[in-house]
């Protein structure tokens, strides 16, 4: 009786929150500062902990300020550009974390561990998303050129994912650690391995906390869906 469910879900999955037509709804950069910041304070982080001790948001603050100044356009951009460049030199330097100001990145980004985080200028990551330590989110060949991920809203990705190429994580997805992700993921799949596999559909819902989650329509629809169909291992 199980094949039946997981087929009907690898044919309903993609077309829903699948991260391909992932929009972003950009803000002032000091809101998605604050933002940034309430996903560690959902997760029960101290606020001097957070503000002092939390690498990853200091790579946040300096992702969110830079790529604002580079968007200002003339001569502003002109001058925001080195500045922002030895300031991303810097906080490598300092966190291990590389958070390209071309790289696009929704708001509430958490990055609770330090070092080894990698993006390429080309990635593009929804809102809610969480990363944990060395993580690869970089470019590769395909058969349609060179290309970079596109990461859905509410994922969670795991200590020494790598994920690579011209490629979509669904939304609510989970890559668990140390996984290889060269393929496509459905919303709601959580995948691991080397290369990654799909080992459920149970989605990120227990991993992923921020402000209004259980009022968030996009969020309730698609833990709907998982009600719904009712999936089991793939």
């Amino acid at each position: 009786m199980r094949p039946a469910p997981r087929q009907k879900a690898k044919e309903s999955w993609i077309q829903v929150g699948d991260g391909a037509r992932l929009e972003l709804h950009h803000l002032p950069w000091w809101e998605h500062i604050a933002r940034d910041f309430r996903r560690y304070r959902v997760t029960n982080d101290p606020i001097l902990r957070t503000i002092f001790l939390s690498q990853g948001f200091w790579a946040s603050c300096v992702y969110r300020a830079s790529r604002a100044a580079i968007e200002r356009g003339g001569i502003a951009e002109w001058i925001a550009r080195p500045l922002a460049a030895l300031a991303q030199k810097a906080i490598e330097i300092l966190t291990g974390i590389s958070l390209p100001p071309g790289c696009e990145i929704g708001e509430g980004l958490y990055i609770g561990h330090y070092g080894a985080i990698i993006l390429s200028p080309q990635a593009r990551i929804g809102h809610n998303c969480s990363l944990a330590q060395s993580v690869t989110i970089g470019a590769a060949p395909s058969t349609e050129g060179r290309g970079s991920p596109v990461i859905g809203n509410r994922v969670f990705i795991g200590a020494h994912s790598v994920i690579v190429g011209r490629i979509t994580i669904g939304d609510d997805a989970v890559v668990c650690a140390g996984s290889v992700v060269h393929k496509s993921v459905p919303a709601r799949a959580v995948v691991m391995g080397n290369p990654a596999r799909v080992v459920s559909y149970d989605g990120s819902f227990d991993y992923v906390l921020y402000d209004g989650m259980d009022v968030d329509p996009a969020r309730r629809a698609s833990l709907e869906k998982v009600r719904s169909l009712n999936v089991g291992p793939a």
